[in-house]
């Protein structure tokens, strides 16, 4: 059995009385998980949906608990931690991490950054050495995939599209990601939003039929 990490970033619900106020990523994202529980139905998912639910930003005083050793903290510190202690034990259990989001000013949501912050940290998720040289950052888990479901409202953001240089979110995505274990990344994207036209419902339809394709490979 596989355990899967569920994250939601967008800001929109679906369950508008408009259709088409309704958040494509996290529709798209509901889509994966219908399709995986119709092969794997036994499977735990751990949802979190970040847009309504934003974690906490980061501060001095959260900063100074992480820098911390865990034996000299003190009892407001540790309550400081207990959040980002919870999330990064949610993705130790994952297997598999699906994460949604849409493109917020060609990067992710407040709330996605939020959670990153949250779970990249030092002696949790990852190690510090200088005796690794120029590159002492090392990811403590292993062995996961992410997949990322993205939803934006131009287009032409992959590798040696026409927008690649100012896409911000998924290369930023994968980057950090590595710090949480991740080996194996796939994104899936809808594009278009913002013309809303054949090209748009074309994309729509595109990224589910990739969607059904990648759980029967994953499964």
């Amino acid at each position: 059995m596989s355990t899967i990490l569920h994250l939601d970033s967008s800001a929109r619900r679906t369950d508008n009385s408009e259709s088409s106020y309704n958040s494509i990523s996290k529709t798209l994202a509901a889509k994966f998980i219908e399709e995986w529980k119709k092969q794997r139905q036994n499977d735990t998912v751990i949802y979190r949906d970040l847009g309504q639910n934003p974690p906490d930003f980061i501060n001095q005083d959260w900063i100074a608990a992480v820098f911390t050793d865990e034996k000299n903290l003190t009892v407001t510190q540790k309550e400081l931690l207990t959040l980002s202690d919870t999330l990064i034990d949610e993705v130790d259990r994952a297997d598999i991490i699906l994460l949604s989001s849409p493109m917020y000013n060609y990067g992710m949501p407040a709330a996605l950054k939020a959670w990153f912050d949250q779970v990249i940290r030092i002696n949790k998720t990852f190690t510090f050495d200088l005796a690794r040289g120029d590159a002492p950052l090392e990811p403590i888990m292993s062995g996961k995939t992410l997949v990322l479901i993205t939803s934006t409202g131009e287009f032409g953001f992959e590798a040696g599209g026409i927008r690649e240089k100012i896409n911000h979110l998924s290369p930023h995505i994968q980057v950090v990601s590595k710090y949480l274990g991740v080996e194996r990344f796939h994104e899936i994207r809808s594009e278009y939003q913002e013309f809303g036209d054949d090209r748009h419902a074309q994309s729509k339809e595109s990224a589910l039929d990739s969607i059904i394709k990648l759980v029967q490979r994953l499964t």
